[in-house]
This record gives structure tokens, C-alpha cells and sequence, in this order.
């Protein structure tokens, strides 16, 4: 037999080490460490950021004074004098990636229903619907809102949006009209492109009603442009989105995406305290152009038609209202395929199948699988093996965010890789959120795998572990700070004119340094953990929702005196919800009770956020202000000591205490016992 002489090819160089072969080779910079590089990039802004402008390639017409002109938050200055566009900088990559065969965009649904754009002919879409919105009026600063799932359409509004520099808004249909209503009576969009139904868990649902009705509510509205999804009625007077973005002439030959200064809002995205309505979050284009750039460092992503990047496919499975949507279609930006999924990972509610989202993967070659660290204690609990699956072996990286993900739970997948060829997999856990549209600490495929952590802090982000005196700590749990500003924060808050709800969120703790709202532990070898929220904010597969729209959806019920909800995490990534209910007099917690919550909260916001357990409470405890106790309670169910989470002295109804606390003994041992026979809790 003849000798093959074939020589397998290098493994392509991690988009961390081809940046350092960068600085080294062009300014002289040599870091023997990861952590020496992370060093100097917080230490030093103005260059490192400087660096990262000139290593992506970002265009200017015209020059900026310096990468940080103010430093300090919030306020601070990024590249003034700069102009920049997201779409245009997504588009640069078209003639390259189309002349090498690669797509930009592979969608799939439910249904098996397969879709494929390249990068060409998204732009084409894009330009037609940009001239579209123009026709009507839409120009920069304008609101257009989007009530789409996770679609080509969504990707295409986005980058029509950008285009003219109107600021994108999406929600997820899967939200409750007043849920939306909250959010949008607050920007006041002009336009709307929304889809008339849609298909989840085996469900096909009607949109229709719920579009005319968004639309006869929010008066601001003055063009409507309709996705038809086949399974909707349609809207009266709505115009046709296909149609919208079927044009192919001169002028969108000829359309280029505007100049915008560096802080032009790209987005508004929401994110929600315990108190009022959502916060009303706005992202710049300079801002997010540059995170991005720092980030795929760290997500080990670059252009898919680049040697050095293995045709890469990038997936985060997402509904479209969550951050990690607008991250995953960042993903254009490096120039690399996004592969988008609408639908329900399982399938149907009273069948589940989790190996539908690996199917999908495999099927449109898939290179880095993200989701929620909920989908894999899913996947582990169901017991599925992807050896059965051909096509997974081609994915290189797993993603998770949303919650930690459980050491265990990380070993198994990593061993369900290794049983298809794959035991090099690499791990990218992150956590970041809406408020930065970025990571905090990431991933680095040169570290160490690290499970059920964090592999490192994010470069040019300043993050440290703080104790309750304001000193960093290593080893300890503390509060997650930010003590130096990072591009991608918000501009502000939309409607915060004095910007005092933006300070409050953010620095009213330590003026000037940012809270996260997230506990941190930061170990000797620089990877970190993440141990839940340290506020009472409700986190479901990564889509957060503040506690006073849940009470405002279910306090209405007559049979209901008073409520509190806490989120406690698991051991697994994943979270129970638990809604303590004070009965009206003469009324009780029953089925009818319970049923009723249900349908309020499903109507009002999302099913997310149906409680996973309603229970009958004596009262609700209390500060001496008069807020509920949420925190304190949480970290009870959650296993904290009572010595370091209850002060007599700080509630106002210190009788109720000791009910709380054995609830909280009996939950931590049902959760141990379910833990020992692999149920859950």
C-alpha cells in the first residue's frame, strides 16, 4: 500500500496570540502572561484601546483627539472626533466572504426550514429596507422598534437601522403586550417591524392581534412593516416586509451606510431594577464596534473566510429580547457566519427532545455552540449522547453565560466531546450583561480549562472583587466592580434626563466605580467565579426582569394581600423561582390561586417568569423603609448563614423571620435530597 505523504494542517493560531504577535511585532510590547497583557490593558487605556482601534481596522473620515479624552464614570469621552457605523463595519466584509463561498447568515426553525444569506445579499436586503424607512421618514435618532424572534429579518432590521443611524429596539414576541408597552411608551418608536405569528415548542401562535394592538397603543407609530410568518392573520394597512427589502436598483447600489460621531446610539436594550419601570438602556456605535473587536479575543472568533479561522459557524442560541442575541450577530462584525435558531430547544413541553438544538447544530456545521448554562444541566439531566449525532465533532468551542455553570455539568459535556473526537474542547464561559452589551471576564483558549469557572477577567475591563469596606479581596466572595470606564457602557438612559437613575443603578454604592450587581470571586490564578446576583433582580435563561412587573402583574388579583419573589440558583446553572403569596382574608394559596398567578404573569410579561413555586406566607418581611426583603430572603434559600443575611435591627417585622428561616432549612434539604437521587429540586 502506498505511504500517504499527506501532512495534517497547524492548528490555527487563537485570535488572542495573533493579537500579541501584533503588539509585540508593531509597538514592542512583549507579556509573558495572559494576566501581564490584562494588566497593561486596564492600567493603560488610551493605549490599549488605541491598539485594538488600529488592530480591527476601524474606518474614521475623521480623526479622534484620543482614544479616552475624559476619564472617569459615568461621562467618560471615547475617540471624540471619531465617526464610525456598525453596518458599515459589519459590510466590510463582503466582497472578501462572498468570494470565498462563505454566508454570513444560516437560519433555521422548528420546523427543519433551512435559510441561507450571504454577506452580499445581506447587505442588499438591508439597503432596500434602509431606503424603505427612509421613504417613511425614519432618519438618525429615530426609534423603529422590532417585535421579531430570532430571524433573518431581526439581523436585517438591525443593519437598516444602523445604516441611517436610527436606534434599534427589539422585543421578543414571546413577551406580554404590557411588558412591551412598559418598554416602548418610554422611546416612542416611530416605525415597527413586527411578525404576525410565530412557531415555539410545537405551538403555532398568532401574533396578529397582539401587533394591531401594540400599534393602537403606542400613537408614536407612523409605519408598520409585517413579517409574515404563515401562521398569523395579518395586520390591516401593514406594509409587506418582504417587500420591503425585495429592492435591487441604482440607488441601493449606490447607498453607503452614514458617518455617525463615535457615541451615536446604535441600540436600546432594557434591563430591570427591583423598583419602576425597565431601564432603558443605550448603547453607542463606537462603543460597541470596540468591545466586540476586544471580545473576539476572547471568543476566539475572526473572519470565517480567513485561513486561520476554519470556515468558523458561530451559534448562541438566544431569544432575540437577550443580550446574548445582539452579542451573537456581533459576530458579523469579526466577519464570521452566524448560524440563528427560532424555536425551542426541546421541543414540544409534553415530549421534550434536547438533542433538537445539537441536530441544528450539526446539520448547519455549527464551529462554536453557545447557550445558557441551563441548556447543558438539561442536556446532562436527559441523559443524551451526542456520539449519536454525526456532525457535532465539527464544533471546536462551547459557550455558556446566562448562569454558572456547574463543575459537573462542564466534566460531562466535556466528555461527551471526547467520545465524538472532540477531547481538545475548549470551554468559553462569560458573564457580562445588558447594561455593557460585552463581556466582564470571558474566556482564553490558551488558559487552562477551569470548570464550572470563568477562565480570566476580559481584557481592558478594570474588574475587581470588592469586600463590604470597598477593598479588593482574592479568594473571597465580594461585590463585582468596574473601577475604570469600559466603551461599551451605556451612553445613558433614555428618558434619565439628569442622568440620576443611570448613577443610582450603577455607582450610588461607590461613586465612581460601577457595581454590577454580581458576586465575584476572583481566585490566585486569575479565573473567577460567579455566585448569583447580589440584587434581587429575576435572571431566566439570561432574559432579566425587575421584581416590580412581576408584583404589578399579580398584585391586581383580588385573592392576593401581598407577594415576594426570589430567584435561588442551583447547583446545576440552573434557578427555582419561588413566589411567597400573602392570601386576601378569607382567601388561600390552591390550584385556582396559583392558576391565576400563572396566567397573570404569562399575559402581563412572559411564561419565563411563572413562579416554579407558590407558597402560602404568614406576611412579607420588610425594611424599615418599608421595601421588601428579597435579598436577605434569597440568600436564605440559597444556603447563606442566617447570621450573615438576617439583622434584626434592619426589618420591620422581625416576627416573620423565623418562619423564613425554616422554609429555608427545609428547601436546602429537599434540594439535597433531590440533588442525591438526581431529581430536581
Amino acid at each position: 500500500m502506498p505511504v500517504s505523504t499527506s501532512v495534517e494542517a497547524p492548528a490555527p493560531v487563537p485570535q488572542i496570540r495573533l493579537y500579541s504577535n501584533w503588539l509585540k511585532d508593531t509597538h514592542g510590547r512583549d507579556f509573558a502572561t495572559y494576566e501581564a497583557l490584562r494588566r497593561w490593558s486596564v492600567e493603560d487605556l488610551e493605549g490599549f484601546w488605541r491598539s485594538i482601534w488600529d488592530y480591527d481596522g476601524i474606518e474614521s473620515p475623521t480623526p479622534f483627539t484620543a482614544a479616552l479624552a475624559e476619564d472617569r464614570m459615568p461621562g467618560a469621552r471615547w475617540f471624540e472626533g471619531a465617526q464610525v457605523n456598525y453596518a458599515r463595519h459589519v459590510f466590510r466584509h463582503a466582497a472578501a466572504a462572498d468570494a470565498a463561498g462563505q454566508p454570513a447568515i444560516v437560519a433555521a426553525n422548528e420546523g427543519g426550514e433551512l435559510v441561507t444569506i450571504g454577506w452580499g445579499e445581506m447587505r442588499r436586503q438591508a439597503t432596500s429596507l434602509a431606503l424603505a424607512l427612509r421613504e417613511r421618514g425614519i432618519g438618525p435618532g429615530d426609534r423603529v422598534a422590532a417585535y421579531l424572534p430570532n430571524i433573518p429579518a431581526a439581523v436585517i432590521g438591525l443593519l437598516a437601522c444602523a445604516s441611517l443611524g436610527a436606534i434599534w429596539t427589539l422585543c421578543s414576541p414571546d413577551m406580554g403586550i404590557n411588558a412591551i408597552l412598559d418598554r416602548w411608551r418610554q422611546t416612542a418608536p416611530k416605525a415597527l417591524i413586527a411578525v404576525d405569528g410565530l412557531c415555539y415548542a410545537g405551538k403555532a401562535i398568532d401574533r396578529s392581534n397582539a401587533v394591531a394592538d401594540i400599534c393602537r397603543q403606542l400613537p408614536s407609530i407612523e409605519s408598520l412593516f409585517l413579517v409574515a410568518s404563515g401562521c398569523g392573520q395579518g395586520v390591516a394597512g401593514a406594509d409587506d416586509f418582504a417587500t420591503a427589502i425585495a429592492r435591487d436598483d441604482a440607488a441601493t447600489q449606490a447607498f453607503e451606510p452614514v458617518w455617525l460621531p463615535f457615541d451615536h446610539p446604535l441600540w436600546i436594550l432594557y434591563s430591570s431594577g427591583t423598583t419602576g419601570l425597565p431601564k432603558a438602556i443605550v448603547h453607542g456605535h463606537g462603543g460597541v464596534i470596540l468591545a466586540t473587536a476586544a471580545g473576539r479575543f476572547h471568543f476566539d472568533l475572526g473572519p470565517s473566510y480567513a485561513p486561520n479561522n476554519r470556515g468558523d459557524r458561530f451559534h448562541w442560541y438566544s431569544a432575540s429580547g437577550w443580550v446574548m442575541w445582539n452579542i451573537q450577530v456581533g459576530g458579523l462584525l469579526s466577519g464570521t457566519t452566524i448560524c440563528l435558531f427560532d424555536g425551542s430547544p426541546s421541543g414540544p413541553r409534553a415530549n421534550p427532545d434536547w438533542t433538537r438544538l445539537w441536530d441544528f447544530a450539526a446539520r448547519t456545521g455549527v464551529t462554536w455552540f453557545g447557550a445558557g448554562a441551563a441548556f447543558y444541566a438539561s442536556c446532562r439531566r436527559a441523559g443524551i449522547e451526542l456520539s449519536r449525532i454525526t456532525g457535532v465533532e465539527r464544533i471546536r468551542a462551547l459557550g455558556t453565560t446566562g448562569s454558572p455553570i456547574a463543575p459537573d455539568v462542564q466534566r460531562w459535556g466535556t466528555a461527551q466531546f471526547a467520545a465524538v473526537g472532540r477531547p481538545d474542547i475548549w470551554w468559553c464561559n462569560v458573564s457580562g450583561g445588558t447594561e455593557i452589551a460585552a463581556a466582564f471576564m470571558a474566556g482564553n483558549p490558551e488558559l487552562p480549562d477551569s470548570p464550572g469557572r470563568l477562565q480570566c477577567r476580559h481584557v481592558g475591563a478594570a474588574i475587581e472583587s470588592w469586600d463590604e469596606r470597598g477593598q479588593p479581596v482574592i479568594g473571597e466572595v465580594g461585590e463585582l466592580v468596574c473601577t475604570r470606564p469600559f466603551p461599551s457602557m451605556p451612553l445613558y438612559f433614555w428618558g434619565d434626563e439628569d442622568g440620576s437613575r443611570y448613577r443610582d443603578s450603577y455607582f450610588g454604592e461607590w461613586p465612581g466605580i460601577w457595581r454590577h450587581g454580581d458576586w465575584l470571586t476572583i481566585a490566585s490564578d486569575g479565573s473567577c467565579t460567579i455566585s448569583g446576583r447580589s440584587d434581587a433582580t429575576i435572571n431566566r435563561h439570561g432574559v432579566r426582569m425587575g421584581t416590580a412587573e412581576i408584583y404589578a402583574a399579580i398584585e391586581r388579583l383580588p385573592q392576593i394581600a401581598d407577594t415576594m419573589i426570589v430567584d435561588v440558583e442551583g447547583q446545576e446553572g440552573d434557578s427555582r423561582l419561588l413566589l411567597f403569596v400573602v392570601p386576601a382574608e378569607g382567601r388561600h394559596v390552591d390550584a385556582e390561586l396559583e392558576a391565576a398567578i400563572a396566567a397573570a404573569i404569562r399575559t402581563s410579561l412572559s411564561p419565563r417568569f411563572v413562579p416554579d413555586r407558590v407558597i402560602a406566607a404568614p406576611g412579607v418581611p420588610r425594611t424599615l423603609s418599608g421595601k421588601k426583603q428579597e435579598l436577605p430572603i434569597k440568600r436564605l434559600f440559597a444556603g447563606w448563614p442566617v447570621a450573615k443575611v438576617v439583622s434584626v435591627d434592619a426589618t420591620a417585622t422581625p416576627e416573620l423571620l423565623p418562619w423564613y428561616i425554616e422554609q429555608a432549612r427545609r428547601w436546602q434539604e429537599e434540594a439535597g435530597a433531590s440533588r442525591d437521587t438526581g431529581a430536581t429540586a
